[in-house]
């Protein structure tokens, strides 16, 4: 009997000891956190966390020691007890200040991304310019007025308003394809910067959750489930700019539901002669409702509106010859108006076998009526060349992704595959002749557009210890439909489009402290629906072939190191050119380079980031000397320094220079580079409130915002002149700002 008790009791003792599968949640004050780090000490088994911030990590036993890491936030280490395994594992860690002591290359999904967080974290953003400054390279150019979409340049594209980089807020795209003014054309301006959480980027066509635009990167924003504290803010500054900011927790001290709501209002003249009599309304919502501990749910609404004045491009003569200043004028009757709703649900749920599947679906409606004139009076010597881009938008979508990780016996997969659904019902979409805003002199294009974008992808991530694997497949549906209304005769035309894109990376963990990766994979960018149907292009979804080399290394303890060897052949570069209702083709062209990238932590307080990109881009079509890319930065550099919490201040100096950069194919013509210097102090009274000074071009330089190589002619003129036309960068100016929170 003696024996037999002892064996039941050692069988017993082999059951309650033996490996299991653990679930559990990490959360901050009961929120979850998503990517978090999960590392059994004892088994050296890890898993990172969901978007519900659950995690289920395998061979763990009774007694392991579990270690909880997310950068800005305190390490957690427990030991598993019986108690701890026979109830949920809640795990709730505390947020603290970001320090690159605390970086280890193995633990986030995407280092990169986190270290973009740590810039966040040290230098907020304090204006709708400067959001998407945060990416490594990125640099913009404003140039109708401040109500117009920011012109882009990443990796020695001329990106022009969105052609060649995908933009997206909580999975809803801004990118607007087949857009009046241009394609890809991107009006960020509906994202309030306060409410910001996480900035995610990529940088070439190698991630298969991304499609459309997707071939110089690809930038995500993600905005913030719960606000940590109300607030209000007002500032003011020269040529007349005010902002006011509200934000406001709507539901107090219920764990399972959050909602808040921000408006942001602004206002400026601008410093040029005519005022810009800018201003914008931003009014966002959000609530989020926790079903249950596996579901999550999501619902954003948003508006905005916006309406200005712009002087526009100048020619550099009139500037040169002393008839205008920099910020004088020529047609000061351009500008627009232009307006966003946004209706977005999120929901996010753990199906069986533990697949874990979010998804959002998304409503937009969208207007658009810009006025522009940049050849003057070169095509109409006695009403100018004034032209309206308009267009009325109605934006349908979804998008759907699941994940599985599966655990084999030398390897683990983590599975991803997704699906969507695009589509866009443009009416009266227009290109037209006018004079002062008022008449319309003639119709030069005027149509509705309906475009269908479906998409599937799937993607593999073969985790064999130090080496991941990852390859991919993404499959695009494209529909192009457009209703000619000034044809004669009924005109619909359509045409559809199909392409498989595969892609694969290889990443390899030398050690914690070293990084390598190469990635590689082909993307594209749509063309304009009625390029494609009135002009007969066979191409309508030209593709880029991309392969990056690299490393993340981190020498010491405050050191982060990045580099990237890249080339991107792209089949090509024609876009509709909705200024004139034109295609431009420039045929097949190459781009290759090296991004470089530094962060050092000097103290815990002070912290020092720049990024440089050195690019040559050519085309293959034109001969040695005449194969320049107009307009395509060969090399760029960004970066700043910021500290924090000395003596109750905070700030930074940031800085952004971009080199001289030919203008036409032979390099005749030079775009003039800049280098310009921003610096914001800001000083905490208390817990509550905080009063903080913004200086725009500390050093007054005087710089070219945005270049163009236009013919135009005056109307004194008898013959058309070619040469650099551009928008003035902004002098010296300060803003002040005092926000209480509470």
């Amino acid at each position: 009997m003696k024996k037999i008790i002892t064996l039941i009791g050692l069988v017993c003792l082999v059951v309650t000891t033996h490996a299991q599968s653990v679930k559990g949640y990490v959360m901050d004050n009961n929120q979850p956190l998503e990517t978090a780090y999960v590392y059994n000490e004892n088994s050296k088994e890890h898993a990172h966390t969901n978007q519900l911030g659950q995690f289920i990590i395998n061979n763990t036993n009774l007694g392991d020691s579990l270690t909880v890491g997310l950068l800005g936030y305190q390490k957690t280490t427990l030991v598993l007890t019986e108690a701890l395994l026979q109830n949920t594992l809640i795990i709730n860690i505390d947020s603290k200040a970001f320090v690159l002591d605390e970086l280890v290359l193995t633990e986030p999904i995407d280092v990169l991304n986190s270290i973009v967080k740590i810039d966040l974290e040290t230098s907020p953003i304090n204006s709708s310019q400067e959001i998407l400054r945060k990416v490594p390279g990125l640099i913009i150019g404003q140039h109708a007025g401040g109500g117009k979409a920011e012109q882009l340049f990443l990796r020695g594209f001329d990106v022009d308003h969105g052609t060649d980089v995908s933009l997206s807020v909580d999975g809803m795209p801004v990118n607007m394809v087949s857009h009046a003014h241009g394609q890809g054309y991107s009006d960020l301006h509906f994202l309030i910067p306060e409410t910001i959480n996480t900035i995610g980027f990529g940088k070439g066509p190698y991630y298969a959750n991304h499609g459309d635009f997707t071939t110089a990167g690809f930038v995500d924003f993600k905005t913030k489930d719960k606000l940590q504290n109300n607030l209000i803010s007002f500032s003011a500054g020269q040529f007349n700019s005010l902002r006011t900011l509200g934000l406001f927790n709507l539901i107090e001290n219920k764990n399972s539901q959050n909602a808040y709501v921000a408006v942001e209002y602004i206002e400026t003249d601008g410093p040029f002669e005519s005022p810009q009599n800018f201003d914008r309304l931003n009014v966002f919502g959000k609530y989020n409702a926790f079903l249950n501990n596996d579901s999550k749910i999501g619902l954003t609404l948003s508006h905005f509106t916006s309406q200005w004045d712009a002087s526009g491009q100048i020619p550099q003569r009139l500037v040169d010859n002393g008839t205008i200043s920099n910020f004088g004028a020529v047609d000061d009757t351009e500008g627009g108006y232009t307006s966003r709703t946004n209706f977005n649900v999120q929901f996010s749920t753990i199906l069986d076998n533990d697949i874990a599947m979010q998804s959002n679906a998304f409503y937009s409606n969208y207007d658009f009526e810009l006025y522009s004139n940049f050849t003057f009076f070169l095509e109409d010597p006695v009403n100018g060349d004034q032209i309206r881009q308009k267009e009325d938008r109605d934006i349908f979508g979804f998008n759907t992704q699941f994940k599985k990780d599966k655990y084999y016996t030398n390897f683990d997969v983590t599975y991803t595959s997704g699906l969507g659904f695009r589509y866009d019902d443009v009416n009266d979409i227009e290109l037209s002749h006018t004079l002062n805003r008022e008449t319309t002199l003639e119709n030069i294009q005027l149509g509705n557009v309906n475009q269908r974008n479906l998409y599937g992808f799937f993607n593999a991530e073969i985790d064999l210890g130090k080496v991941k694997i990852t390859p991919a497949l993404r499959l695009e549906y494209i529909k192009f439909q457009y209703q000619d209304l000034l044809s004669e005769t009924y005109s619909n035309l359509t045409d559809s489009e199909v392409a498989l894109l595969p892609k694969l990376s290889i990443q390899y963990n030398q050690n914690e402290n070293l990084q390598w990766f190469i990635k590689s994979g082909i993307g594209f960018h749509s063309n304009d629906s009625r390029v494609v149907l009135n002009q007969n292009i066979d191409n309508a979804l030209p593709k880029a072939y991309g392969v990056d080399l690299g490393n993340i290394w981190k020498p010491t303890n405050k050191l982060v190191l990045n580099t990237a060897l890249w080339y991107l052949f792209s089949e090509e570069e024609f876009v509709y050119v909705g200024d004139a209702g034109i295609i431009e083709p420039s045929g097949k062209s190459e781009r290759y380079g090296i991004d470089f990238g530094v962060r050092y932590q000097l103290t815990d307080n002070i912290y020092f980031n720049t990024d440089a990109t050195f690019t040559r881009a050519r085309s293959l079509e034109e001969e040695d000397g005449n194969d320049y890319i107009p307009l395509a930065p060969d090399f760029t550099l960004v970066g700043g320094i910021a500290f924090k919490d000395i003596n109750n201040f905070s700030g930074g100096i940031n800085y952004r220079y971009v080199d001289n950069r030919p203008a036409n194919e032979d390099n005749s013509v030079i775009a003039e580079g800049y280098f310009v210097t921003d610096l914001n102090i800001n000083y905490s009274f208390n817990t509550h409130w905080k009063l903080g000074v913004v200086i725009e071009n500390v050093l007054d330089t005087d710089w070219k915002e945005t270049q163009f190589l236009t013919e135009s002619r005056l109307q004194n003129e008898a013959q058309p002149v070619e040469e650099i036309h551009f928008t003035p960068g902004t002098p010296f100016n300060f803003k002040t700002t005092l926000s209480y929170s509470f």
